[in-house]
């Protein structure tokens, strides 16, 4: 990668502290960036809600949105497994992997083969996690 890209990209992230912060269109850029930077197909992002339960905040597509809704609704996948722990969760080859059966099925079935999840941090607490799909 350019260092120029990235380097744009991180002008345009502290573009967005200004008085008007918009958190949830932030989030969004990120994952959007995430795809674009990283060389991946897809990215999505839950985060915990006032009451601590993990909510969707933001997704690089639509497809991927409903793939992480379906994590939530059927409590299974890379996401939870890497918020619940507070570790990185790396799936190279999802239909070999046998984890996860319902969510490895429903992510090949809008293409999507590899997976990999990364905690989201506030200090010292996990408050989400980042799902980097690649098919």
């Amino acid at each position: 990668m350019a260092e120029s890209q990235l380097s744009d990209v991180f002008v345009e992230m502290a573009d967005t502290l200004v008085d008007d912060f918009d958190v949830l269109e932030f989030l969004h850029v990120l994952t959007e960036r995430c795809v674009h930077v990283l060389g991946i197909s897809a990215a999505g992002l839950l985060l915990t809600d006032q009451q601590g339960a993990l909510q969707v905040v933001a997704a690089s597509s639509e497809r991927t949105r409903l793939l992480e809704l379906f994590q939530l609704q059927t409590d299974q996948g890379p996401c939870l497994d890497c918020f619940r722990t507070g570790q990185p969760v790396s799936v190279v080859d999802l239909p070999a992997a046998g984890r996860w059966p319902r969510f490895s099925a429903a992510a090949a079935e809008v293409g999507f083969a590899a997976v990999h999840a990364l905690p989201m941090r506030l200090r010292s607490e996990v408050i989400g996690a980042l799902n980097l799909f690649d098919t």
